[in-house]
């Protein structure tokens, strides 16, 4: 398989994991936002969240707040983002389910993206859509 993230599950590219069981794997980005940016994801290869079984998503997740709270241990960290992209639109670079586990601290000079407000109506609308597709 030619996926990165797998070659790091296999042990072919080396890394700096912080955290392994049968399930999951969680290893420190090597381009990270803020020191300790960790990258937690399944063994398994699915390139998008929504391909992700219900029973696959749950030991990940443990693993996540597990991460979370080791880093909230750490004296300089005083928050927390969790970041998961799905396909290249949105950010995606490596197509493998994967979660990104930043510390913050006040003024580190990193921000979330701009928000812009809904015009008359289309709030309402676009929840319908979305009540609707579920």
């Amino acid at each position: 398989m030619d996926c990165l993230f797998c070659k790091i599950c296999a042990k072919t590219i080396d890394s700096d994991i912080v955290y392994e069981d049968e399930k999951v794997i969680a290893f420190l980005d090597i381009n990270p936002v803020n020191p300790g940016h960790v990258l937690v994801l399944p063994k398994i290869h699915v390139e998008h969240l929504v391909d992700l079984s219900d029973e696959d998503i749950l030991p990940v997740m443990k693993v996540v707040k597990k991460i979370m709270k080791a880093l909230m241990s750490q004296s300089d960290v005083e928050g927390i983002n969790i970041l998961q992209n799905n396909y290249s639109a949105a950010g995606q670079v490596v197509p493998h389910v994967h979660f990104h586990v930043i510390p913050r601290k006040q003024g580190d000079g990193h921000r979330h993206w701009p928000g812009t407000a809904y015009q008359e109506g289309e709030s309402a609308i676009m929840a319908e859509r979305i009540k609707s597709a579920l």
